[in-house]
């Protein structure tokens, strides 16, 4: 070998890696990365490890659904204990400031204690008859309800078709609203002369007068009630040539069967707080009268347990028409 030939071998590149072609350090690079991530090993904790995170949120999820739902309970109860609660308290207050009245000035006026006294022995039979003037509350209560049942539905039959009427037809409108808005704020007490004028009896001049009394708030709730029906369906029905009798039942009624029973049931308690001033003044046989009778009796006791049933009666005959409102509510 001579010199030229030792100069050349010096000078040839040696093979490695500085002398690889370009791009095969990194795919190098990248496989190495590859066997590490594909090693069983690190998979296992890789799967681990998300396994670990979905474990945690999937717990903090739970302990913030339980905890909604217990503060949920505990709102449901705090509003089911107040509603039992805030009537007790109040009726409690009550009979605290009717005792504290009893017990001031001269004494007249009995404590909650001996009306009660009086109310059990009254009760224990409240259907006992010695004549026509001696008779127990539970008859007299009847006989009151009697003659509301009768003005009040001679009311109703009257008063209901007559604000459809008024509602549907704007002459009917302008003809009886003056007559309406002039009748309607007089006392029931005024109404009870012309019925004993007209009628030459107790019994009927006291229905005569729940008569009057109960049948403006049917009218004038039915009225409005189809004065709020949309014109819309009206114009409907009048391009389909529904009958007038079709109009009232498929389309007024529906709509106007709330504003309906809302003025029954404001005529039902103005029928029962009528029934009771007229019987005062008629005598008989009703709640009314026994609640006058025992005043000239001059029992504080019989009174007082007499505006605790007129009020319960009330209240009951009031729940009962809520009762039927929700029945029949449309969606």
């Amino acid at each position: 070998m001579n010199a030229s030939t030792l100069s050349l071998s010096a000078m040839a590149p040696t093979a490695g890696p500085a002398n690889l072609p370009a791009g095969t350090a990194p795919r190098q690079a990248s496989a190495a990365a590859s066997e590490v991530v594909a090693h069983p090993a690190a998979a296992a904790l890789a799967g681990a490890a998300a396994a670990a995170r979905a474990a945690t949120s999937s717990s903090t999820a739970d302990v913030v659904l339980r905890e909604q739902g217990a503060a949920l309970a505990r709102a449901q109860r705090r509003r089911a204990l107040a509603k039992v609660l805030a009537p007790a308290v109040g009726f409690a207050l009550f009979l605290l400031l009717w005792q504290a009245v009893s017990l001031a000035g001269d004494k007249q006026l009995p404590g909650p204690a001996p009306v009660w006294e009086a109310a059990v022995k009254l009760f224990s039979d409240p259907f006992y008859s010695n004549g026509p003037n001696d008779q127990g509350i539970g008859w007299n209560v009847l006989s009151s309800l009697q003659r509301v049942a009768m003005g009040f539905g001679l009311a109703a039959l009257v008063g209901i078709p007559l604000g459809f009427m008024i509602g549907r037809f704007n002459f009917l409108n302008q003809m009886l609203d003056p007559l309406i808005s002039l009748l309607r704020p007089v006392s029931p007490l005024a109404w009870l002369p012309i019925g004993l004028m007209v009628f030459q009896a107790a019994n009927p001049a006291a229905i005569w007068t729940i008569f009057i009394c109960s049948i403006w708030p049917m009218v004038i709730n039915t009225a409005v009630g189809v004065r709020q029906v949309p014109q819309d369906y009206l114009n409907v029905a009048r391009v389909l040539e529904l009958s007038e009798w079709t109009v009232m039942r498929k389309i007024l009624f529906p709509a106007v069967l709330p504003y309906m029973l809302t003025g029954v049931r404001l005529a039902v308690g103005t029928a029962w707080l009528v029934i009771v001033a007229a019987e005062m003044l008629t005598g008989g046989q009703g709640i009314g009268f026994w609640l006058w009778d025992e005043w000239n009796n001059l029992n504080v006791a019989h009174i007082l347990i007499a505006i605790f049933v007129i009020g319960g009666v009330g209240l009951a005959l009031e729940a009962l028409l809520m009762a039927i409102a929700r029945r029949f509510e449309y969606a």
